[in-house]
């Protein structure tokens, strides 16, 4: 059995070859800073280069959250310039996620909210645990998703019900996502991971350079030049007043006042 030791992750695997990638920041609600980000990309990066691992389990530690979001604390203080950058490099490690040649699949353990719903998106399979819950609510803090949700929520759920969600901040319980074709299965708490294993030894008894190939095939069915204009309007909403009073008024938990500006 093969491990790897981060900060903010627990990584191991067992004999069959199947890796579990643990957000392990319980206190913070697994929220995504720039240290998750980074050990992320080290572990996806990690996992596809050994050869003894043949499929990815993504997850958060403790019951409340998969991952609750971004560190808003960081998102605050953003430039354009440093907006731009930073959603271009979250939606590079979630698209080198989504095109890692093993099968990766998210057990989505309660919240999945902004670049916690993202990179659940950007995993190939979602297997959901009862007290889900997935939602984008950028635009109540005067932002867009940035790391790819404007890209693939539509392609999972369709532009109805994705311009929706994005424009309400509206949220998914997990039954709502199953129906919706977000999540690929709903199971209680204490199952979940047991069914992800289930699922990943099926896809690993398969040939793995058709496994790899066949993710391939499919991710080439979507591709656009979306992600880079997203990366853009999210910098330039970096500058904009109603950015700062978005931010401000969630760390200073009340409502905020938008003026359009």
């Amino acid at each position: 059995m093969t491990s790897a030791t981060f900060e903010t992750l627990l990584f191991d695997t067992n004999d069959d070859g199947i890796a579990t990638i643990t957000i392990n920041r319980p206190d913070k609600l697994n929220a995504l800073n720039s240290k998750v980000l980074s050990e992320l990309s080290e572990a996806i990066k990690t996992a596809e280069s050994d050869r003894d691992v043949k499929a990815v389990i993504l997850t958060g530690s403790g019951e409340k959250a998969f991952v609750a979001g971004a560190d808003i604390k960081e998102l605050s203080s953003l430039n354009r310039e440093q907006g731009e950058e930073l959603a271009a490099r979250g939606q590079s490690i979630f698209s080198a996620i989504e095109n890692c040649g093993k099968p990766v699949i998210a057990v989505v353990n309660g919240y999945a909210l902004g670049g916690g719903a993202e990179l659940a998106m950007a995993c190939h399979v979602r297997i959901a645990t009862s007290n889900a819950l997935f939602g984008l609510p950028e635009v109540s803090l005067g932002l867009i998703p940035g790391y790819g949700g404007t890209q693939r929520l539509p392609q999972l759920v369709g532009k109805s019900k994705a311009m929706e969600m994005i424009l309400t901040g509206g949220q998914l319980k997990a039954d709502e996502a199953l129906r919706f074709g977000l999540v690929n299965l709903v199971a209680e708490s204490g199952e979940a991971m047991d069914e992800a294993h289930k699922m990943a030894g099926k896809m690993v008894k398969n040939g793995p350079v058709a496994i790899s190939k066949a993710i391939a095939a499919v991710n080439a069915s979507s591709k656009t030049d979306g992600f880079a204009r997203e990366a853009m309007l999210f910098g330039e909403l970096c500058t904009t007043e109603d950015f700062k009073e978005g931010t401000t008024a969630f760390l200073e938990k009340r409502k905020p006042s938008f003026k359009g500006e």
